[in-house]
């Protein structure tokens, strides 16, 4: 009943929304507050970090600020896709024809020509894996009659997902400057996706499909890099910097990051990274009694500066033809240094010494971290930072970047159990993370 309800609900505001689309002034007059907004910010750059589970949000840096989507908006063409195929209005067999409008769009594409079609599963995974703005204009054709209708339905449906900040205007997030949404709005739309069609959620966990004998890779770098990660979608224009939306789950808890205006996919990626092994590290940390958050753990500011790429700025930022490139000569700053504190991953064996020397180890045998990187340069130059700021706390402690499997510890060693926890608890009045670990 409430389905039909909603339906009818969308059938009825997808007939005015087309109506005011013809009869109302274009961009400015539609929506001037949100492009004002825009055209004033400072920064390309906003993040958010959800409990897809609850629907918490761990994290938020302009949350709500207006941001172009770029190829994100296909995940909003993909779950009208999925509520299609759930209904029988679709199925995964039938065939989407390209006409010309959808054959003539900017790449990344299929390429396919105006008057030839795909199946809907061709569509589906070209948009979800390869980005294919052609499929998407295509299916969007199939589905709502012309693209702009079927935009009106987008906008219709983040409304009533509670997207209050976004309106669509194409299927495909190429260049417009009356496309906007927020990473709040993302992340309500990545939850919806996994909540409403789960048996349609696989398909942001391909990191490849085969089309026609070329096999084409999934443009979400962390699909395979990082454990956990099993979805959602990318996103590049010029305009909008480097875009992503990735869930994770770990420890039978999901979360779910959007990382917006990038300076490159590197940066991105790793910021985005970093915000998910933070959210884990806060999620396990509040299951033992603490009561933390996210921003607690922030220790540097979000990652900015100019996009750096080359070729067009159409598509997706991760398409075959854009080559990435560095600003300098120097290798690009580390995107955040968010503090991340795991528990140890493995216990450790004594080994029988005589009691004398036994006694005076375990009472240096405590440590204080202060964070977990990628790279060893990184874990250094956080202990650098560490000691310029808390010497007087530390003492004799040693400074040193401890492989811990595929990342780095930045820890000081060589405390009692007092000083240890004495340092720690100067460190986090300071609002730097830190954890008392016993070596």
């Amino acid at each position: 009943m409430l389905k039909h309800a909603r339906r009818l609900f969308v059938s009825l505001g997808l007939a005015a929304a087309t109506l005011v689309a013809t009869i109302a002034p274009p961009a400015q007059a539609q929506i001037p507050y949100f492009q004002n907004l825009l055209a004033a910010s400072q920064t390309k750059y906003a993040a958010i970090v959800v409990d897809a589970k609850s629907g918490e949000v761990l994290y938020a840096k302009h949350a709500d600020s207006p941001r172009y989507p770029a190829s994100i908006t296909k995940i909003m063409t993909l779950y009208l896709t999925f509520e299609a195929l759930a209904s029988g209005k679709l199925r995964p067999d039938d065939r989407v024809v390209f006409s010309p409008h959808a054959a003539a769009q900017a790449p990344t594409k299929l390429g396919i020509r105006a008057g030839e079609s795909v199946t809907v599963s061709e569509a589906m995974q070209a948009m979800a894996v390869k980005s294919a703005n052609d499929a998407a204009v295509a299916m969007a054709e199939k589905l709502g009659g012309s693209e702009s209708r079927f935009a009106a339905l987008m906008t219709l449906r983040a409304q009533e997902l509670g997207m209050q900040n976004t309106h669509f205007v194409n299927a495909n997030g190429l260049p417009d400057s009356r496309q906007l949404t927020s990473a709040r709005d993302i992340a309500i739309l990545s939850r919806a996706v996994m909540r409403d069609y789960p048996q349609y959620y696989r398909l942001f966990s391909q990191q490849s499909f085969t089309f026609r004998g070329q096999t084409i890779s999934n443009h979400n770098h962390l699909l395979g890099r990082m454990p956990g990660v099993d979805g959602l979608k990318t996103g590049f224009t010029n305009a909008s910097g480097f875009n992503l939306a990735v869930s994770a789950v770990r420890d039978n808890r999901r979360l779910i990051a959007v990382v917006m205006g990038g300076p490159t996919t590197a940066q991105r990626d790793q910021n985005a990274e970093d915000l998910l092994l933070t959210g884990f590290d806060v999620m396990k940390r509040r299951s033992l009694g603490e009561k933390i958050t996210v921003a607690q753990n922030l220790f540097e500011p979000e990652p900015t500066g100019p996009v750096v790429r080359g070729g067009s700025d159409q598509g997706d930022g991760d398409q075959d033809q854009l080559k990435i490139v560095l600003a300098s000569a120097t290798p690009p700053a580390r995107a955040s240094n968010i503090q991340i504190v795991e528990p140890k991953r493995a216990a450790r064996i004594e080994k029988a010494e005589p009691k004398g020397r036994k006694a005076a180890a375990k009472a240096d045998a405590w440590s204080v971290q202060v964070g977990e990187f990628r790279r060893r340069s990184d874990a250094k130059e956080q202990i650098a930072l560490v000691e310029k700021k808390f010497g007087k706390h530390l003492g004799d402690a040693n400074g040193d970047a401890n492989r811990a499997g595929r990342r780095y510890q930045a820890r000081f060693d060589g405390m009692s159990e007092a000083e240890a926890k004495s340092t720690c608890r100067a460190m986090k009045a300071k609002r730097l993370a830190c954890e008392v670990i016993r070596s």
